[in-house]
């Protein structure tokens, strides 16, 4: 079935276009939105295209839920409460019964995360869709990636190298049992933004990015930003139990230095906020695994075990002629 442009909106997007702070949402020219009081607005959008950003054929349920939750994590970065989000959606054709899965996943990951659909755009072409998430963060205390300094540590928030080797599953160059599958093509298309870390890290961390186009590309945008250079030592990067027995630590190393699509949070901490960073890991509050430190050159240095070594890849880079993956 197909339907208009105001008929798809209608049928499944208005319907959950309310939300806090919100007092016109869907339904007119603009949305009408107001920012809690003493907050500063944050916001960010990402477009992700079909076959670059994910494949086209796969479950728009899985193609929506992804797309909110990177979106997501650019708040999560700057220590951002989630507040409101707009949509631009670009379909080859307007087929109904696969706007409604889209629209399904989407709001699951809006309920989830209490974000509200406040507006957007749909057109025809290539499939396609653009997000742009705001959220409120108290002045002053973003989490900015120009705020590094010279011996603080260097820590990130969970397991790297998921989603390259899901992206490798996915292109079929892995060979993966159901329960690897299952964990990988849930890192991948459901990776999971770390706001609730980005809020406890308000106040103690001095620099926040996430990680969506590989450690050493990630963590080397902090370094330019704050004119540092940065160590990393490889034995103390954390790999999830799946990508370990999957393929050798070399190959689960490089995935995490540079394959992207975690969107695990890297920051650093100076000295004197480490101990209240160990007690918040060690209360549960927070899941973080120290991996290096800031320094005074420029870059990033890869260590392992006291030895210094040159990874063999930099990241993703959308303007990369030979680069061909559907990630990032």
């Amino acid at each position: 079935m197909s339907l208009g442009e105001f008929e798809l909106i209608d049928a499944y997007f208005r319907q959950e276009s309310g939300g806090v702070g919100v007092a016109m949402g869907i339904g007119d020219d603009c949305a009408l939105l107001e920012v809690p009081a003493g907050q500063q607005l944050a916001v960010s959008m990402d477009t992700l295209v079909g076959d670059v950003h994910f494949p086209k054929n796969a479950d728009p349920e899985l193609i929506a839920e992804r797309a909110l939750r990177v979106n997501l994590s650019d708040l999560a970065a700057m220590g951002a409460e989630p507040l409101w989000f707009t949509l631009g959606l670009t379909l080859p054709k307007a087929d109904a019964q696969w706007v409604k899965a889209f629209s399904q996943g989407l709001f699951r990951v809006a309920r989830e995360f209490d974000v509200a659909l406040v507006g957007g755009d749909t057109t025809r072409g290539n499939l396609s869709m653009t997000i742009q998430v705001h959220g409120a963060v108290t002045p002053g205390m973003s989490l900015l990636r120009g705020n590094a300094s010279v011996g603080d540590q260097v820590y990130v928030t969970g397991a790297l190298g998921d989603g390259a080797a899901a992206l490798a599953v996915i292109k079929q160059e892995l060979g993966v049992d159901t329960s690897a599958f299952n964990y990988l093509m849930g890192r991948y298309y459901r990776p999971q933004p770390q706001v609730k870390a980005g809020r406890a890290l308000v106040g103690v961390a001095n620099a926040a990015i996430d990680i969506s186009d590989g450690l050493i590309a990630d963590l080397g945008h902090i370094c330019e930003k704050s004119v540092v250079g940065a160590n990393i030592h490889l034995e103390k990067i954390p790999l999830s139990e799946s990508v370990a027995k999957l393929v050798s630590f070399e190959q689960g190393l490089e995935w995490a230095l540079s394959g992207g699509d975690d969107y695990q949070l890297c920051f650093t901490v100076s000295p004197e906020k480490v101990d209240q960073l160990e007690g918040f890991i060690e209360s549960g509050r927070l899941e973080a695994y120290a991996i290096g430190e800031i320094t005074g050159d420029k870059g990033v240095a890869c260590w392992y075990k006291g030895e210094r070594v040159v990874p063999s890849g930099n990241g993703f880079q959308h303007f990369n002629p030979d680069e061909q993956s559907v990630g990032a």
